[in-house]
């Protein structure tokens, strides 16, 4: 049962994030408020680039579910394992922790109003809601073996960084941050800002690795005692 609950699930996210994406996507050709598809579309957003994070992983959870090959199921489990512990969580979650933290004190420095005319509500909390039920709906249908942790909190690390680079490049290129926000900080503020982010992120990928434990510890200690 719980196989036949995991094969669906993984499924119907993949399923379900192909779909937003594309939506997404598509918006690119429309006439958007200024300012939000320029200079290298949605592809300099981070909540584009978690969907589709979210999305490989799915199609890479689905791949091993489906495999028979031994030898290509353990490659294939083992980068599953790897990119949802160090990525997919935390990142994932760090996308709607920090997107609703933000939107709450000011939605301008996040999520303009102007928006709202070309994103509806449910695109928005597909991007910046969903998330998290997803991952955990994950977490507990599947135990994740998790690598060591200064490989993961380096791997991480170096995501974040170009990242970084990436924003600041368009910054560069074009006079304009991609966020509102950045534009209201310092230097000072920017890099506090960032190192606080990664602080953030690898507390979340303890966090991930914690409920990891808790949950099939127990049910482990579970199906031990009832045989």
């Amino acid at each position: 049962m719980t196989l036949r609950l995991r094969k669906l699930f993984h499924v119907t996210m993949l399923t379900w994030y192909a779909f937003v994406v594309k939506s997404l996507a598509a918006k690119d050709g429309e006439e958007l408020p200024p300012g939000i598809f320029f200079y290298g579309g949605p592809w300099k957003y981070l909540t584009f680039l978690n969907l589709l994070l979210q999305m490989s992983f799915f199609l890479l959870a689905t791949l091993v579910d489906f495999q028979r090959v031994q030898k290509s199921f353990v490659f294939l489990t083992s980068l599953k394992d790897l990119l949802f512990s160090v990525f997919v969580f935390p990142v994932g979650s760090f996308v709607v922790l920090l997107f609703w933290t933000i939107f709450a004190f000011d939605r301008e420095l996040v999520y303009p109003a102007t928006i709202d005319a070309f994103f509806p509500p449910w695109m928005n909390h597909a991007m910046h809601t969903f998330v998290l039920p997803v991952l955990l709906g994950e977490v507990l249908l599947q135990p994740h073996v998790y690598p060591p942790r200064k490989l993961a909190l380096t791997a991480l690390a170096a995501v974040g960084v170009a990242y970084l680079f990436w924003i600041v490049w368009v910054y560069l290129s074009v006079g304009l941050w991609v966020y509102p926000l950045l534009g209201r900080l310092s230097s000072a503020g920017l890099v506090f800002f960032f190192f606080f982010n990664m602080s953030v992120v690898a507390f979340l990928y303890e966090l991930g690795d914690k409920l990891n434990v808790l949950v099939w510890s127990q049910r482990r200690a579970v199906k031990s005692r009832e045989e």
